[in-house]
């Protein structure tokens, strides 16, 4: 494989949803042949988290000057001053490993990256059972403040109606059913 067949799996989801163990399932299945892009950011650090493991960390200031380098597939502000973006140099990182590229990532940046590169993209939105199953989800963290919940159902309203403009939706009630699907679904597409 080089640059030219590698392809783009999407995982987009509301917090909670369960997007993140689905993209771990996949990476640890060799017959996939992903690798996870890692997102930069403008934030601090959290907890343990390692720059170039975890995320690409770095200042507001060197965040906008890669915006206006054009050096990222997508980047969003989330919140003020607060960054996330993908850099083009991480999709070529992982293309020249001769690998596909599988993102975990919120649904703006999703549908840009199926948006840049349509046919190369496969994306998928991973949905809750229902707004009240993501509440129990995010509650049973106990990583979050009850406004913070709060702030994220709100917003897992707003993503939920981008669902349709993804290629396939995968519901997780059942977290088995979720990984099978999701390992079809990503094995299908890239034996394109």
């Amino acid at each position: 494989m080089n640059n030219n067949q590698g392809k783009l799996i999407v995982f987009s989801a509301p917090s909670g949803s369960g997007k993140t163990t689905i993209v771990r399932h996949l990476l640890a299945q060799e017959d996939l042949n992903l690798e996870f892009s890692i997102s930069a950011t403008s934030r601090e650090p959290r907890g343990e988290e390692k720059d170039g493991k975890d995320y690409y960390f770095m200042d507001l200031k060197e965040f906008k000057q890669h915006i206006k380098n054009d050096d990222f597939l997508e980047w969003e502000e989330v919140y003020r001053d607060n960054f996330y973006g993908t850099l083009k140099s991480e999709v070529e990182r992982i293309w020249d490993m001769d690998k596909h590229v599988v993102f975990d990532i919120d649904v703006v940046g999703g549908l840009d990256i199926k948006h840049i590169y349509p046919e190369r993209t496969l994306a998928v939105f991973v949905k809750p059972p229902s707004i009240e199953e993501l509440k129990i989800r995010l509650k049973k963290r106990k990583t979050e403040s009850d406004d913070r919940i709060a702030m994220r159902v709100a917003k897992a309203s707003i993503e939920m109606a981008t669902a349709p403009q993804f290629d396939h939706i995968i519901v997780n009630e059942n977290l088995d059913d979720a990984l099978e699907e999701a390992h079809r679904l990503v094995k299908e597409f890239i034996a394109e």
